[in-house]
């Protein structure tokens, strides 16, 4: 197998705070890797170091197969980076931004104009181009900034918190254009706030908490770790609530909760387990609209995880 990114061992220390204390992180090519955690967990000081903002203290770092240290600049020939703010100038149009970033990576005129041109068709910029930055919404900005993160067709990105400020259909657009960036190639490195889109995007998921990775594995991987499946039952007429909730408690030593208004859960294992609920339902005659085997939500995995809220820091280390 072949990595886009391989890092072991990486530190890196702010006055008294350790912001990392010897993460690995591997993403194979062509695949997206979800990084997790809590403000000041450490996220972004692991993207700033593989995308030679900052040095580590200690631990080795190849991105492309370049190392971040040695060979910063050859890093950066490979590598789009859209970070947790807009880095695009607000006093030119969004047309020139892109233009800009492609003459600084030395395409020829003409290339950069049709680059900026094809991106700004796809992150639905094209009516904006040419008005200035200063004039846009937060998330055309956030829109534009990831169209600049692109410009070079890099083999590996880097999302920093991609979606911020974006409204769900916005969103679902960056999630296509990830999944297209990766059937093509691509390998993206991706840190959110936003579980289902960790849950939606990423190969392989890392948790990191306090500068070390706590868990890492598929998210299918990580939801087995917290808990087996359980039952969700909503019984078709709500007067037969008691009557269900009956039914599950004799094949339950766990017992049966209630997590919203006509539904009920339970632990369960097994598709025997299953077939023999379905079965005593049936012989109740006892309809149910909604009768289904879940694992956990990557939301409860990652709370059981962290087993805290994440609160920022009072280093520079606030804004991972």
């Amino acid at each position: 197998m072949t990595y886009a990114i391989q890092a072991e061992g990486l530190t890196k220390r702010f006055g008294d705070t350790q912001a990392l204390d010897g993460i690995d992180l591997t993403l194979p090519e062509g695949t997206v890797l979800g990084v997790l955690g809590p403000n000041g967990a450490g996220k972004t000081t692991a993207v700033r170091i593989l995308a030679t903002l900052q040095r580590p203290d200690g631990g080795r770092a190849l991105v492309a197969g370049h190392d971040v240290v040695r060979d910063a600049n050859a890093v950066r020939r490979a590598i789009g980076l859209t970070g947790q703010y807009a880095s695009v100038d607000e006093m030119l149009t969004g047309r020139e931004n892109l233009v800009l970033f492609g003459r600084l990576l030395n395409l020829r005129r003409a290339d950069a104009a049709a680059r900026a041109a094809e991106l700004l068709r796809q992150f639905d910029l094209g009516e904006a181009a040419d008005r200035r930055i200063k004039t846009y919404s937060g998330g055309m900005r956030r829109r534009l900034d990831l169209a600049a993160s692109l410009v070079g067709r890099p083999s590996v990105i880097f999302l920093d918190e991609p979606t911020t400020g974006l409204d769900p259909s916005k969103r679902d657009d960056v999630w296509n254009l990830v999944r297209r960036l990766t059937e093509e190639g691509t390998s993206v490195l991706l840190t959110t706030q936003y579980l289902e889109e960790a849950d939606a995007l990423a190969d392989a998921i890392t948790v990191i908490d306090r500068g070390r990775v706590i868990a890492d594995g598929t998210a299918t991987e990580l939801k087995q770790v917290v808990g087996g499946r359980f039952l969700r039952v909503q019984p078709t007429h709500a007067g037969d609530l008691g009557a269900v909730r009956g039914v599950l408690e004799r094949h339950s030593s766990a017992g049966v909760e209630s997590p919203g208004r006509g539904v009920l859960t339970m632990p369960i294992e097994g598709e025997q387990a299953f077939a023999r609920i379905v079965a005593d339902l049936a012989a109740h005659d006892l309809p149910v609209t909604e009768l289904s085997m879940q694992l956990p939500s990557l939301d409860e995995v990652f709370f059981s995880l962290i087993g805290r809220s994440g609160e920022p820091a009072d280093t520079q280390e606030a804004l991972a």
